[in-house]
């Protein structure tokens, strides 16, 4: 009996409350590597909105394939995204006054002239969507290119590294 309700807890647990993710590819270098291995909060986006600055797992499905990303929320509902150069400005809905994204997670290296991949001229953030980016903008397919994403496919909200170890950090 204790097995089968320590099994059953489990599987609650993965399937609707807690999963892991593997890193692959280097699109959130440096705050992520190729390997690290992050638990996801599959409940977070059920309780609450997405908030700028949360570190997602999405689930992509393109033609016959389908993957999951781990990207950085930029953008919310109703605001305006714009980035020249490494520069990412945002306008509030009901505001005329783009602000500049304060970005502290990336590194210098990532923002040096050059290295952040496409422009992205003024796109507003349609409702129920999410608009999403890569630390490592250069190396980054993001939603300058698969544009905004549906906060459906949001799979959850990664908060923790746990291996390898040395890498272990809250995020």
């Amino acid at each position: 009996m204790v097995i089968a309700v320590a099994l059953l807890v489990a599987f609650v647990v993965r399937g609707f409350v807690l999963a892991h993710f593997v890193v692959e590819g280097q699109s959130m270098a440096t705050t992520l590597d190729t390997g690290d291995r992050v638990f996801v909060n599959k409940l977070s986006y059920r309780l609450h909105d997405p908030n700028r600055g949360d570190v997602v797992v999405l689930h992509q499905i393109t033609g016959t394939s389908e993957r999951d990303l781990i990207k950085r929320v930029v953008g919310l509902p109703g605001e305006t995204i714009e980035m020249t150069g490494c520069v990412v400005r945002i306008t509030e809905p009901g505001s005329d006054a783009p602000q500049i994204l304060d970005e502290p997670y990336l590194d210098e290296a990532d923002r040096a002239p050059g290295t952040c991949g496409p422009d992205v001229t003024s796109q507003v953030v349609p409702d129920d969507h999410v608009f999403v980016m890569g630390d490592n903008r250069g190396g980054s397919q993001d939603s300058r290119a698969l544009g905004p994403i549906n906060e459906d496919d949001l799979v959850g909200r990664a908060f923790v590294v746990f291996w390898p170890r040395d890498n272990w950090q809250w995020l």
